[in-house]
């Protein structure tokens, strides 16, 4: 059984998630959401929302396809940050002038399947 989801335009920078979402690749599903509890990162709380999703993607899935359902077999098959479009900014600078500041935004994909069907 399988399922993914999408968050977009999440506030943070990619550099930073990717970070923890090197963490939890290739993780049994219940590992990855004890990883992401016990982070500290800012980007921890994003990624297990969309991880929550994923679950519930492949719960939803399974139920459809009338099929037996168990989180314990589900692991962490796919797991990206992508870059978003960055929000253009501008501060104050000396002599009147304006520098460009990019707040950088990310894509998380996660994809979580059984051990079986990879």
């Amino acid at each position: 059984m399988q399922g993914r989801a999408i968050q977009r335009s999440v506030r943070q920078s990619p550099r930073k998630m990717r970070l923890v979402m090197d963490l939890i690749r290739g993780k049994n599903v219940n590992e990855a959401y004890a990883i992401l509890q016990f982070n500290k990162k800012l980007a921890a709380k994003q990624i297990a929302k969309t991880l929550k999703s994923a679950v519930a993607n492949a719960e939803q899935h399974a139920q459809k396809a009338n099929e037996s359902f168990d989180v314990d077999d589900l692991v962490v098959i796919d797991a990206q940050i992508q870059m978003g479009s960055p929000l253009k900014r501008f501060t104050a600078a000396a002599q009147g002038r304006a520098t460009p500041i990019k707040k950088r935004t990310s894509h998380v994909h996660i994809a979580v399947a059984t051990k079986g069907a990879k």
